[in-house]
């Protein structure tokens, strides 16, 4: 079926209501840069990647409303260009999929944010409003353009990370933040994983404002010409801040490992490497786990997984995990590993379809978590007509 491509908000809510009539399930889309996250399903594709363009952009108050089909990388340009940035460091997943860049409202949709969550959160946290189209085929709009607006507020929270199931963007308002002036990144090179994530959280607890804590362990970092493994800790700031925690970082880490100090392009091109997992994406037949668990905890579901490329986010929390796209991509043993280990959840990013159809690529939810989303479908999308079955 060809794609629908609407124009206007007006356009998305007419088609919407068409397809409640026809009972045609639709799925939202922005710029396609996701289209392999989820299980595989065969809607109409509702492309928005004409609903573009800046609305309004309050560099002095820290404000911007784009449409939902505005690229990512247009946003950023635009920030830079008056030294302000999103603070919550998007990802690009066009490295994983093979795809081009993706858009303001798929952004939200799938509710991905990169190494410097742990200090800035997630995305979520810097959406102030949205207007959208739900599965009623009625226009609504929630939060506002003011960063203390508190009205509404936690539905667009709410509905970041929904993948289109519950509405369709059409309007975004995002809080951005000044760029630092000064990013320096502290490399320590040989450490094993559990001596790696310990680094990581000494620094994490140290009071110098850690912005990116991050572990390649050396399957991964000698893609991109080390000899050893690689821990990586940033701090951002003023100059002479930078400086001065930096030099306290060292002492912090209590570490008998070698080290150096990288800045500017050399920081950012490391933190590149970590936020879109680069690492392990050198062998596109592999299937691809992004994984959330205590930072402590990051090893040992690691060391369940024997000769799994990974590499370590967020203090040792995040896990990406490239492993053997077989059967069930090591669903079961992944899974059950987590559960060994405290708990936490897994999402299977990227896998051929058929292993998509057969496992649950987002984490199983409990009853009281699926009562509650099966109220909020019904009512948001009572004809269940956006995105059936993606999640």
């Amino acid at each position: 079926m060809n794609a629908l491509r609407p124009d206007t908000e007006a356009d998305v809510v007419e088609i919407v209501r068409q397809a409640i009539a026809d009972r045609v399930p639709l799925a939202p889309r922005g710029l396609g840069s996701k289209a392999g996250l989820g299980r595989p399903v065969e809607h109409q594709a509702l492309d928005l990647s004409a609903l573009t363009g800046v609305i309004a952009y309050e560099p002095e108050e820290l404000v911007l409303t784009v449409r939902a089909g505005t690229p990512v990388a247009e946003v950023e340009a635009l920030l830079a260009a008056q030294n302000q940035h999103l603070a919550f460091e998007p990802i690009d997943l066009a490295p994983l999929y093979g795809t081009g860049p993706g858009s303001i409202g798929g952004l939200l949709a799938a509710n991905l944010a990169g190494p410097r969550r742990i200090s800035a959160g997630g995305v979520r946290d810097h959406v102030l409003g949205i207007r959208a189209v739900s599965g009623k085929g009625e226009a609504f709009k929630a939060g506002g353009r003011v960063v203390k607006n508190v009205t509404g507020y936690d539905l667009p929270r709410g509905l970041c990370g929904s993948h289109g199931t519950l509405a369709v963007f059409t309007e975004v308002t995002l809080k951005v933040m000044p760029r630092p002036e000064t990013v320096s990144t502290l490399c320590l090179f040989g450490l094993d994983d559990v001596s790696a994530v310990a680094a990581l959280c000494r620094a994490m607890g140290s009071p110098q404002d850690v912005s990116g804590a991050a572990h390649l362990p050396l399957a991964v970092a000698s893609r991109f010409g080390y000899q050893t493994s690689v821990t990586l800790i940033r701090v951002e700031g003023f100059e002479a801040s930078v400086r001065a925690r930096m030099q306290a970082l060292v002492t912090a880490c209590d570490t008998s490992a070698t080290f150096e100090v990288v800045s500017s392009e050399a920081s950012a091109t490391l933190w590149r490497h970590v936020r879109n997992a680069e690492g392990v994406l050198f062998d596109p037949l592999k299937a691809i786990w992004r994984v959330s668990v205590a930072p402590t905890a990051g090893p040992a579901v690691a060391a369940t997984l024997p000769g799994v490329e990974i590499v370590y986010d967020w203090s040792g929390g995040l896990l990406w995990l490239a492993v053997d796209p077989h059967d069930d991509a090591g669903t079961a043993r992944l899974r059950s590993a987590i559960a060994a280990c405290g708990g936490g959840h897994a999402t299977l990013m990227r896998a051929p379809e058929d292993v998509r159809h057969q496992v649950p690529v987002f984490e199983p939810q409990s009853p009281v978590l699926v009562a509650l989303s099966t109220r909020l479908k019904a009512e948001f999308d009572p004809a269940g007509i956006l995105n059936p079955g993606r999640i």
